[in-house]
């Protein structure tokens, strides 16, 4: 009879997971325990997880989803085993295209309630490019961009959106579903962006440890196994959590600058190491709040990825460009640690485009922004759903972590800039992620230190999802003025739903004249620009304010 009551609860289990919101719990706490047997490409894990019923409905079944190469061993609550079901669930979340995910009979979890899982699972982690394969993706290249692994010459195992070595639970994505998978990890970043982690390695193989995180490791010896090492992470944000095994050659640290490198990479890393101390992605003289390491790869073809405290990039020599971008980058999102994707994502982004304009001049800088624009423009278009392209649940605070957001928080950051006459770098130091509890708190910073009224400025592009300015010029007037000289007065209208601070330069006998309108949504705005004789043209917006209708916008004075 208990057979087939066990039987039955188990039935039960499968015709859950149809109806199952996925979604509807948050992991506020990891406690891991992971041992890595790199010659066996195994990993096995016991731990405990903390989760918190974030629905409005109490929930008696749960799901847990790890990659499809791990497989569940034990599911328990008070030392207790609970009933579960396991079954393969595809999504492109996971490197192998899928997630062995366990229906869990939980006891009833009121909305808002707690409950503690104690876990147990292992398996394998090979390279599997099966995600991108099925996309008609060759193997080769799809390696150089999903070479995550446990081997025994190199270990490398990123989280979310790559490989699920730890529990997450997420409706299914796919690459074949336009934005999916990207909407899907942002939507789990958001949920996931206070977590906690304590994670304990422990390995067979005496090399390394590297974690992501831009604190020491709170434990790194060797045991008896090989190597042992515990890490800490205080909070999620937009960290995934990484880590890293391999038999690196340190170069001495400068600048809270270390590079690791492989055999065979020396010469690279030294040129990396001193390029990267000569960084400075946004205060002169300044530096970062955490550490970086910078870990070669491999694979000299491999794509470069950047969590906290950590870049995995191949090291190679000459240095291109890209390379360099992709140290600003990770050293930007080491300097502003922030909950918001749009604050410590958008600001490295913006530090790239910065880094260009410090080497190559501002028109190069407005190529590279005008570049990314065109998913900016897309995403913003009008659609049956949203008419006045006005959405407060695709804001900057709202929305998923991909490129829309970084896009978007890139033009912010910049148009911030231009606006204040520099990054608003005292608001920054004062920052503290602690402290951002209200969606306001670095808008009020920044106008503490400029004394500027930016409520308006943050509405449209911050708080809220109102699409792109649309501008266009209404007339040009020049008027003489009786101590010599011209007034140009330059009437522009704003036809979208967002304002925005727009340059408006004159061209007047080979030279330029700029200088700075606002002009606020639905509405127009004039400005008086002297000039020593009337201009030959009328140029608004260089490309360093996106426009839902983007084009030039010149005006040819008669004569």
């Amino acid at each position: 009879m208990r057979v087939l009551c066990i039987f039955a609860m188990l039935c039960g289990l499968w015709d859950v997971a149809a109806a199952l919101d996925r979604e509807a719990f948050t992991f506020t706490k990891y406690d891991l325990d992971v041992r890595l047997e790199p010659e066996q490409h195994r990993l096995g894990v016991r731990g405990k997880i903390t989760l918190r019923n974030d629905s409005s409905d109490s929930q008696k079944d749960l799901a847990l989803q790890i990659s499809s190469s791990l497989d569940w061993r034990s599911i328990k609550s008070g030392g207790k085993p609970l009933p579960f079901v396991t079954e393969e669930y595809n999504s492109d979340l996971d490197h192998t295209g899928a997630f062995t995910e366990a229906i869990v009979n939980v006891p009833e979890v009121p909305s808002k309630g707690v409950i503690e899982l104690e876990i147990g699972y292992e398996g394998v982690i090979p390279i599997a490019t099966t995600r991108l394969t099925r996309m008609d993706v060759p193997e080769g290249k799809a390696k150089h961009s999903d070479w995550d692994q446990i081997s025994k010459s190199f270990t490398a195992v990123r989280g979310i959106g790559y490989v699920t070595w730890y529990p997450i639970a997420t409706e299914d994505a796919s690459f074949s579903e336009g934005n999916s998978v990207a909407e899907t990890i942002g939507r789990w970043q958001a949920k996931e962006a206070n977590a906690e982690m304590q994670v304990r390695f422990e390995s067979t193989s005496s090399d390394a440890i590297f974690f992501s995180t831009s604190s020491l490791p709170a434990e790194h010896a060797n045991s008896h196994a090989g190597k042992a090492a515990r890490f800490t992470i205080e909070g999620f944000g937009i960290t995934v959590p990484t880590f890293v095994m391999a038999d690196y050659q340190k170069l001495a640290a400068k600048d809270s600058v270390s590079v690791y490198y492989l055999s065979g990479q020396q010469a690279a890393a030294e040129s990396y190491g001193e390029v990267a101390t000569q960084l400075d992605p946004l205060v002169p003289g300044g530096g970062g709040s955490g550490s970086l390491q910078v870990l070669g790869l491999p694979d000299a073809d491999a794509q470069p990825f950047v969590t906290n405290g950590m870049l995995l990039t191949p090291l190679q020599l000459p240095l291109t460009n890209q390379a360099e971008l992709s140290m600003v980058y990770a050293k930007a999102r080491q300097w502003v640690r922030s909950p918001r994707a749009w604050i410590e994502d958008g600001l490295a982004h913006y530090a790239q485009a910065e880094l260009i304009e410090k080497q190559k001049g501002r028109l190069a800088a407005l190529d590279y922004l005008k570049a990314h624009a065109t998913v900016l423009t897309e995403a913003e278009k009008p659609t049956s759903d949203k008419p006045g392209a006005q959405d407060a649940t695709h804001s900057l605070i709202t929305a998923p972590d991909d490129l829309y957001l970084q896009t978007k928080a890139m033009y912010v950051w910049w148009m911030l800039k231009d606006m204040l006459g520099r990054l608003p770098v005292d608001a920054l130091v004062s920052y503290r992620a602690a402290e951002d509890q209200e969606i306001t708190y670095l808008e009020r910073l920044i106008e503490k230190t400029s004394q500027r009224d930016l409520q308006w400025f943050f509405d449209d592009w911050v708080y809220h999802d109102r699409g792109l300015p649309d501008f266009r010029i209404d007339s040009v007037f020049s008027s003489p003025i009786a101590t010599g000289g011209f007034l140009v007065t330059v009437a522009v209208e704003n036809l979208g739903n967002a304002g925005a601070e727009v340059p408006v330069t004159l061209e007047v006998d080979g030279t330029q004249i700029s200088k700075r309108l606002e002009v606020r949504a639905k509405s127009k705005a004039s400005i008086r620009i002297p000039a020593p004789s009337p201009p030959q043209q009328v140029t608004l917006n260089d490309g360093s304010v996106p426009e839902s209708n983007p084009g030039d916008h010149i005006y040819k004075t008669k004569g």
